[in-house]
């Protein structure tokens, strides 16, 4: 069979050409799919971006938030779930941070107490944005929504209550000023973020809700 094609040149022309035909095929329903998932994650980021400027701290918005554009998509309700997840991540970190500054040596009794109070601080922080996930996880279910969403609100003010006072809490003390400033540079990152998200919780609308 093989010698009757090679002796062929128009059947072996003919395979050549459907052999190239299948490659170029491929390569276009490639390169096509390639530039719709581009597109696509363009769009998206897009969409965080322009949601972004919506909050207090757009920049630390989109930079925290970027980076999930694929699972964010276009959805507002996905972004303000990612970003109550981006800012108890980031909570936790500053937790384990600060805790971890207990072991320093030579602090005194009020530096030791007011850290130790900021660590408190934000264990209340870390359960309060948990059970906000936990409620966004639930949303609807046949739950009323404008209650779950006041619940939400509730926690993540509380959370972010809760970092600032932490901060709070050097006010007016002999605290090393390099203790104080490295404490503050990790609350104020994280009350960035956390009021970011109860920024994007509060753009939310019943149809993002329930879309």
């Amino acid at each position: 069979m093989e010698g009757c094609i090679l002796r062929n040149p128009s059947a072996f022309h003919v395979l050549s050409s459907l052999f190239f035909t299948l490659l170029l095929f491929n390569s276009i329903t490639l390169t096509s799919s390639a530039n719709t998932s581009t597109t696509s994650l363009t769009i998206s980021k897009q969409f965080i971006k322009t949601s972004c400027n919506s909050t207090t701290y757009p920049g630390v918005c989109y930079k925290s938030l970027s980076s999930y554009a694929s699972k964010v998509q276009t959805s507002p309700l996905k972004l303000a779930n990612v970003a109550l997840t981006v800012s108890l991540k980031a909570a936790r970190n500053a937790s384990s941070t600060i805790t971890l500054l207990l072991e320093r040596k030579g602090m005194t009794r009020m530096e030791t107490s007011i850290v130790k109070d900021c660590v408190e601080n934000f264990g209340d922080c870390i359960d309060e944005l948990q059970q906000s996930l936990q409620e966004f996880k639930s949303l609807g279910g046949g739950k009323n929504v404008a209650f779950q969403m006041a619940n939400i609100k509730t926690w993540v003010s509380a959370a972010l209550t809760d970092e600032y006072t932490c901060s709070d809490g050097f006010e007016g003390q002999k605290v090393s000023s390099s203790l104080q400033q490295q404490i503050k540079n990790y609350i104020s990152n994280v009350a960035k973020i956390t009021s970011n998200a109860l920024a994007l919780i509060n753009n939310l609308s019943v149809t993002d809700i329930k879309s």
